[in-house]
């Protein structure tokens, strides 16, 4: 071995050290989070919880909020969407790609080698005519040659990351991967919003029919008795009429509510990523509308920044925008690279490795005019960094409005629903009574039927106000961000 070539292991031990030293000082600035100020949060929420205070909310409260609901075939119905829902699976797929990003930005800081061959045989002849005759002999004299000539190569090429160009890219393809799996965990999230809200509705749809069914039948019996009461000479036609009209308006109103009750089931098979039809049967048993189990802890305002994954998504694309400013800045840079190859020619195969050739090289490199295209990208990154921060706080903003209506909705529907069960108990009481005293002879048809539309509109409206309690927490727990925090690969953990 000679002096240089004992020489060269230490100079790119030496370049290699100077790289990484270098590549300490990365280009563009370090990203930090905003602070809770910047994003104008309030330091708490602007009415008062519904079960008063401000009491903590864990990820435990916020996993499986729906299971408080105690209604088996609902938890049932989630777990089979988390599996099968195709927009759950479409976003797990977006995931997979951004984490190879991110191994494609990883491998950037390793060389680059590509290796080739050849092999071959080559003629040469001295006779000017160049014919040869069957045997592969000259016509009319000269010589022929056959030679065999064989090689190999590799190339390598290394790129010195001294302005942190790579490192940005890596750290920006970081916070998009991270983004991803929170804009995974917002399509679970919504998805289950989604299919509560379906199965409240189907419940409800379901619960009105009973109603009807049940007024329907009363109603047969008012028009039978005012009929009668007509024959026996004891009532006008217009009693007849007004009950014939009273029963038809009834009979009206169970297709439409049928129609939403399918409506509602077709969509929970889509969302549980099935056919509309075999996949939803067993929900067309009637079954009550769900109870909530226990009230909702609010927390403070500055909880969202932490518990809704669209927040957090935002959050991480404001860093990648950020990360992205160093890397269009590092362009502006010298760069630094380091190439070597080595390789062997041989007219012999055996022989091919008995004489090797290689080198080593160092090389920078300096965009000395461009017409300002780089300058002008530091730029457009700085601008699309400034809109990723106003996306954020955006996000931020419309978290706590989401918070507040659902705080307000929920208080909305706790007291609607005792008025309507004091509505509903005086109606049947007067239902009641009316319908004796029509039977009687001691009221006129008019006013029975004004007491058994008011207590038919009681039932509908105590029962909507039950649905829409539990549409609320749905709501409030989905704008609190539960739902995601069980996933089996949480974004803050990969």
């Amino acid at each position: 071995m000679t002096e240089c070539e004992e020489k060269v292991p230490y100079r790119i031990a030496w370049i290699s050290g100077a790289a990484l030293l270098l590549s300490a000082c990365a280009a563009g600035p370090d990203y930090r989070a905003p602070q809770a100020a910047a994003l104008g949060v309030p330091a708490a929420y602007s009415q008062a919880s519904p079960q008063g205070g401000t009491p903590p909310v864990s990820d435990a409260d916020l996993a499986s909020w729906w299971t408080r609901l105690n209604d088996p075939a609902l938890s049932s119905l989630i777990d089979s969407a988390i599996a099968n829902n195709l927009d759950i699976v479409q976003a797990q797929a977006r995931l997979r790609q951004a984490r190879e990003s991110l191994r494609q930005a990883n491998a950037s800081f390793l060389p680059q080698v590509n290796g080739s061959a050849t092999g071959g045989r080559n003629y040469s002849s001295q006779d000017a005519g160049g014919r040869l005759d069957s045997s592969g002999n000259p016509i009319g004299g000269g010589s022929s040659n056959w030679s065999s000539s064989y090689s190999a190569r590799a190339n390598a090429s290394w790129q010195i990351d001294l302005f942190g160009e790579l490192s940005r890219s890596a750290e920006a393809a970081r916070a998009d991967l991270a983004a991803s799996g929170y804009d995974l965990a917002n399509v679970r999230m919504t998805i289950i919003g989604e299919l509560v809200t379906n199965y409240v509705q189907a419940r409800l749809a379901q619960e009105q029919l009973r109603v009807a069914r049940e007024t329907q039948t009363v109603q047969k019996d008012n028009y039978d008795i005012a009929n009668w009461r007509l024959q026996a000479g004891l009532a006008s036609s217009l009693d007849e009429q007004q009950a014939k009209a009273q029963l038809a308006q009834t009979n009206a109103s169970i297709p439409q509510l049928e129609a939403s009750l399918r409506g509602s089931l077709n969509r929970i098979a889509v969302l549980t990523g099935q056919a509309p039809g075999e996949a939803t049967r067993a929900l067309e048993t009637p079954a009550p509308i769900p109870t909530a189990a226990a009230d909702v802890a609010t927390g403070i305002p500055a909880d969202t920044l932490r518990q809704r994954p669209d927040v957090r998504s935002a959050e991480r694309a404001l860093a990648a925008a950020t990360a992205r400013i160093g890397v269009a800045q590092a362009q502006l840079y010298p760069s630094l690279g380091i190439n070597g190859n080595i390789g062997t020619t041989s007219n012999s195969f055996k022989e091919l490795f008995e004489l090797i050739t290689g080198g080593i090289f160092g090389n920078v490199s300096q965009v000395i005019f461009d017409g300002g295209r780089l300058r002008s990208q530091v730029r457009s990154q700085k601008a699309a960094t400034d809109a990723a921060f106003a996306a954020y706080k955006q996000s931020v903003l419309g978290a706590l409005e989401d918070v507040e209506n659902g705080m307000a909705s929920l208080d909305s529907a706790r007291r609607r629903k005792v008025e309507f069960a004091t509505v509903f108990d005086a109606s049947n009481n007067a239902a009641i009574l009316a319908r004796s005293q029509y039977q009687a002879g001691m009221i006129d048809f008019q006013t029975l039927s004004t007491s058994e539309t008011t207590l038919l509109n009681a039932r509908n409206s105590l029962a909507s106000a039950q649905s829409d309690e539990i549409l609320a927490i749905a709501q409030l727990y989905n704008a609190l961000g539960g739902g995601w925090q069980t996933m089996e690969a949480r974004p803050d953990e990969q």
